[in-house]
């Protein structure tokens, strides 16, 4: 005996469906972007705690005391000056080091380019402790300046070695699908290759350079593992918070973390907000 199915019962199953569905989806981007920002959120929150010991793991009341004064820790800005200056310096040179290499593996041809493409991906497929425990090796059997005893210049050197490799990832991913056009048009017009270079092809590909620069600065500043293995007697913000744990971590490394955390957040909101204009530019030319 057949059994008559109603179309409009049908038709409202699939609508109902469908909006679960989607609102699946949003549930579960909601969730993953707090799970995410929890830790960041609990960061800012005790940054106006009022603890009354040293430490800050119990919620006491709001003050405001400790983002007037954000230093007065004894060896914090130190630290904190000491942590800014080597990614500073690594990021503009892992930068400049790191795009160029990008730039041959994306459009030249040469003999071991699939050799490099491996290595690249080395420093980043290595566990930290091993990357450090080797850099820790190499540095002692040099056993000479500036490589031996340890300072910031062996730290600021095991950063750019690592960063390198996001910076090269990152300016790759920018580089594929680069519209070559605008380039042959440029030099059609009587444009020279350095010319093109700096009027056409930077220009187009900043956004992704400043984004291997932001990755590049936030994995130096917070780098404790390779850090900690070539530093000697050098203490960064990351190790200045790890000395402190024991005894009590102050309000101010929580103040300072926020700070650098809503640097970044608004650098990256510009530069993306520059890589959709230069996407739109590219795409009207």
């Amino acid at each position: 005996m057949a059994v008559a199915t109603n179309p409009a019962s049908g038709s409202a199953v699939r609508r109902a469906t469908r909006r679960l569905d989607r609102s699946a989806l949003y549930i579960f981007t909601a969730l993953a972007v707090i799970y995410l920002l929890l830790p960041v959120a609990v960061i800012i929150l005790f940054s106006f705690n009022d603890p009354a010991g040293k430490s800050n793991f119990v919620w006491q009341g709001f003050t405001l005391q400790y983002w007037l004064d954000p230093l007065g820790v004894p060896g914090l800005p130190q630290a904190v000056f000491l942590s800014l200056l080597i990614a500073f310096l690594s990021t503009i040179i892992a930068t400049a080091l790191g795009t160029l290499i990008g730039l041959a593996l994306v459009r030249y041809d040469f003999r071991g380019k699939g050799t490099t493409n491996g290595l690249i991906f080395i420093p980043m497929a290595t566990p930290e402790i091993v990357l450090g425990a080797s850099l820790l090796t190499m540095f002692v059997s040099i056993g000479g300046p500036p490589f031996f005893p340890l300072s910031a210049v062996t730290i600021l050197i095991a950063h750019i070695m690592f960063n390198i490799s996001y910076v090269v990832v990152t300016v790759r991913a920018r580089l594929e699908g680069f519209p070559r056009h605008l380039e042959e048009a440029a030099m059609d017009l009587g444009a020279t290759e350095w010319t093109t270079f700096w009027k056409v092809t930077f220009p187009l590909i900043l956004p992704g350079i400043v984004a291997a620069a932001l990755l590049a600065f936030s994995l130096s500043i917070d780098d404790f593992v390779i850090t900690n293995f070539t530093a000697g007697k050098t203490q960064t913000f990351p190790m200045f918070i790890y000395a402190k744990y024991r005894i009590g971590i102050p309000v101010q490394v929580n103040v300072i973390g926020t700070i650098i955390f809503l640097v970044a957040v608004g650098t990256v909101g510009i530069t993306t907000l520059a890589r959709i204009r230069a996407d739109a530019r590219a795409r009207r030319a």
